[in-house]
């Protein structure tokens, strides 16, 4: 069976000034989700919006909000994203004191669950709780700035999640974050994507419905 790839623009990419109208405009242009990227200036070296901003996009589409937290400590403010009309919840393993009980939480607010890896993060943290995760998302460049290059390292994690995912037999949307265009989106499909983020190869070009359908060209491409 051909595996559905999903799409999610990343917003840290688009016009603050309009995000309105960016949030609606991409996602007119085929996105399958909306990308929510949290910053505190704390757990990574930036500040970006919070979940008034989250509250404000919901009524403007239909389709799903990732929210990527990368925050610490998380507790605190999943509840608040939920409220805000996320549907889906990532936190960094680095950033919780229970990871268990931060997933718990993150259920328990009606959203589904997602675990996130730096470069640098060691997939033993999957272990004891991919049975409960609805989502692991890979970062293929270290979290805190848009517009990073892709470190090609990711592929290996990302081939190596996909079959401990497999092992499951579970329905486990497998991410990717950082660096994702036209030109390397099926080697990533390859390795295992199904659910591919990404900011400023989209939101940099004049046209999001021609950058959108350009990856889904290039996914087209890719055997499963």
């Amino acid at each position: 069976m051909a595996m559905a790839y999903r799409i999610a623009p990343s917003i840290l990419s688009a016009n603050f000034a309009r995000l309105g109208e960016e949030v609606q405009n991409v996602v007119a242009a085929g996105a399958d989700l909306v990308h929510f990227d949290v910053m505190d200036n704390h757990y990574v070296p930036n500040l970006t919006a919070g979940p008034l901003v989250c509250e404000a996009i919901r009524p403007l589409t239909k389709v799903p909000i990732d929210v990527h937290l990368m925050v610490k400590p998380v507790d605190r403010i999943v509840p608040d994203f939920a409220k805000a009309g996320a549907n889906i919840i990532s936190f960094h393993p680095e950033a919780s004191e229970h990871v268990d009980r931060t997933i718990a939480l993150i259920k328990d607010q009606g959203c589904k669950a997602g675990l996130v890896f730096n470069p640098a993060t060691p997939l033993s943290h999957l272990d004891h709780v991919i049975d409960k995760l609805d989502l692991i998302l890979i970062m293929s460049v270290n979290p805190g700035f848009g517009g990073q290059k892709f470190i090609p390292q990711a592929l290996k994690k990302i081939t190596a999640v996909r079959e401990r995912i497999k092992a499951t037999g579970r329905d486990i949307w497998l991410e990717v974050d950082g660096g994702v265009k036209v030109d390397n989106i099926a080697e990533i499909a390859r390795a295992g994507a199904d659910t591919f983020v990404s900011g400023s190869a989209i939101f940099s070009t004049g046209d999001y419905k021609a950058a959108i359908g350009a990856m889904r060209a290039e996914l087209a491409k890719v055997k499963t």
